[in-house]
């Protein structure tokens, strides 16, 4: 039997804590082998490998710059081409653009003997759309070896429409949906991207308005459903969470109550009586593995208000990438156990709380 080999391309927001999940959860997962790819030797970033390495993933990097990782004292194991090559799966974490060039440059030469290839949500187009939980039914083995995992916003923005008007209701049920994206200027790890003040975006898209409401319908559309979204989206002077305002309309009349209880029922949306971002983002830091909330939003209560019994508001936190984590491990373990990848992923439902 092949061994599964999982290789993560990218050590960043998402890179980072996906490697560190696989390696945790290696063998209830099914992994026999975790790698992941480094570009550059830089000695800021030499902790971050050397734990990662000490957790038990490989190391692997360009030929040509091996020479320099031995230079800061870190030991390469493969080489790029040789770990693509083994990998069952490969998860591209790597800046907005890079998924698509390596796309060209190296997946698509091994795509005939390795399992599927796996991109986030900057690279539209890499292949089909994902979101756990949303729209798992529509991947098709031995079709499906080029995944897009949709963005944190879009996740959260699935969460909430798949369960507040159509979990249990046909599509109609969903008359229109209004989202305001209010995003943090960058991660609390990145130096660059900050801004000075709020700044608001451009509506690029006619139709949808940003890419956020964009990809969800797009996203949903891979289950054969055309569903009535439109985004914005603003930036604000803050490095901890995203959050999003949510209007949504539904056909069927509904109360505050019902609305409660229909977030509540669903394990990937948690609740909160907190107001503020800040200790959203504490309470992940401090229970959460490497500081993530993997469930797709975490809706505060106190701002959740149904108007004339079809129109239901509120504001939702958006997990900092946790969701697309999530997401990433179950479409991997997907290409690995497509027969039993439901009951392999569910070695994670610790890491998700009810309340926040």
């Amino acid at each position: 039997m092949a061994r599964k080999i999982v290789h993560v391309v990218g050590t960043g927001t998402i890179g980072e804590p996906l490697i560190g999940l696989l390696c945790d959860y290696q063998e209830q997962l099914g992994i026999d082998e975790v790698s992941f790819h480094k570009n550059t030797p830089l000695t800021r970033d030499r902790s971050k490998v050397r734990d990662l390495i000490r957790r038990g993933a490989r190391l692997a990097v360009n030929p040509d710059a091996k020479d320099g990782f031995k230079s800061i004292g870190l030991d390469p194991d493969l080489a790029t081409e040789e770990a693509i090559e083994k990998a069952s799966v490969v998860i591209d974490c790597t800046p907005k653009g890079s998924g698509h060039k390596n796309k060209i440059d190296y997946y698509n030469r091994f795509r005939n003997n390795t399992r599927g290839f796996i991109a986030q949500g900057s690279e539209y187009g890499f292949g089909k759309m994902y979101a756990r939980g949303i729209n798992d039914d529509a991947l098709v083995q031995g079709e499906d070896s080029f995944i897009q995992v949709v963005s944190c916003n879009t996740h959260n923005i699935a969460g909430l429409v798949q369960t507040l008007a159509l979990e249990d209701s046909p599509p109609e049920n969903l008359v229109a949906g209004r989202f305001v994206i209010i995003r943090r200027s960058n991660d609390i790890s990145q130096d660059t991207a900050f801004v000075p003040s709020p700044q608001v975006g451009r509506h690029t898209n006619e139709t949808y308005g940003t890419h956020h409401a964009r990809d969800c319908a797009e996203l949903f559309a891979t289950k054969g459903l055309d569903l009535n979204l439109f985004s914005s989206a603003m930036v604000v002077n803050s490095q901890y969470m995203h959050i999003i305002h949510f209007n949504i309309t539904v056909k069927e009349p509904t109360a505050l109550q019902n609305v409660i209880d229909k977030l509540d029922a669903n394990d990937r949306i948690s609740l909160t009586e907190k107001a503020t971002a800040n200790q959203v983002f504490s309470f992940g830091r401090d229970h959460g593995h490497f500081g993530r909330i993997l469930n797709e939003a975490v809706v505060s209560v106190p701002s959740l208000q149904v108007r004339d019994e079809h129109e239901i508001v509120g504001f939702a936190f958006t997990p900092q990438d946790g969701n697309s984590l999530l997401s990433s491990m179950s479409v991997a373990e997907w290409f690995l156990y497509p027969r039993s990848f439901e009951e392999k992923i569910q070695c994670l439902k610790e890491l998700f709380f009810d309340e926040i």
